[in-house]
């Protein structure tokens, strides 16, 4: 595939070095920085994009090359295809969730669980709850963080049962991802609607880490 040596003829060594570090040695880079990725996939995006229909074959060759730009690829890919998501996607969006995972890829599939939910709130709700109670803390993540900048179209309800279902003697009360995500779901949230959020911290702080309470606390007065 072209994009793929278009890829990996631009790298750049030190970069990559510098990259997988950042990322703690878990995955191997071409050493491409998000510009200049951006930039070599412009054309090739705009193309892909014209079939107008999901081409899941694509998004998992890209997760299984050994680089990380590849599956960066299949998320800019999948971002610019999300409004032909459907509840059936779900399903792949979970697999992609479960392979390779880490907050870089699973923080973009979180908008696109949040964009599927919009589309189909009453059957999709159940799903999102469900994902909030999962055996794997990735798939947790995506649950409580799939409305971030809803703004005024959260689904309050949501927000605080999925949020409830990771506080305090939940499975993964000490996982700092989760703990992040409860931070950063309440914080978003609070920008539009503190009054809400202080509630829900009112009435769950004891069951909260610090760390999310923190975070969640950040632009409340």
């Amino acid at each position: 595939m072209k994009i793929v040596e278009k890829f990996r003829a631009s790298g750049n060594k030190e970069i990559a070095a510098a990259q997988a570090a950042y990322m703690r040695n878990q995955f191997e880079y071409i050493g491409l920085k998000t510009p200049v990725r951006r930039a070599l996939s412009k054309d090739f995006l705009k193309e892909k994009s014209m079939e107008a229909v999901v081409d899941w074959t694509f998004v998992w060759q890209m997760w299984n090359l050994s680089e990380r730009e590849f599956q960066y690829l299949a998320c800019d890919y999948l971002l610019k295809m999300k409004r032909f998501l459907k509840k059936a996607d779900l399903q792949q969006i979970r697999e992609l969730a479960l392979v390779k995972s880490w907050w870089d890829t699973v923080d973009v599939l979180d908008e696109l669980v949040g964009t599927i939910f919009l589309a189909d709130e009453n059957e999709v709700k159940t799903i999102i709850l469900a994902w909030a109670k999962s055996e794997n803390f990735w798939i947790r993540r995506l649950a409580i963080d799939c409305q971030l900048g809803f703004k005024e179209r959260t689904d309050t309800d949501l927000l605080a049962r999925n949020i409830s279902e990771n506080l305090s003697g939940s499975d993964f009360e000490n996982e700092f991802f989760i703990n992040k995500s409860i931070g950063w779901a309440l914080r978003d949230f609070s920008k539009s609607n503190p009054d809400w959020v202080q509630n829900f911290i009112s009435e769950n702080e004891t069951k909260m880490s610090k760390f999310s309470l923190r975070e969640a606390s950040k632009y409340l007065k």
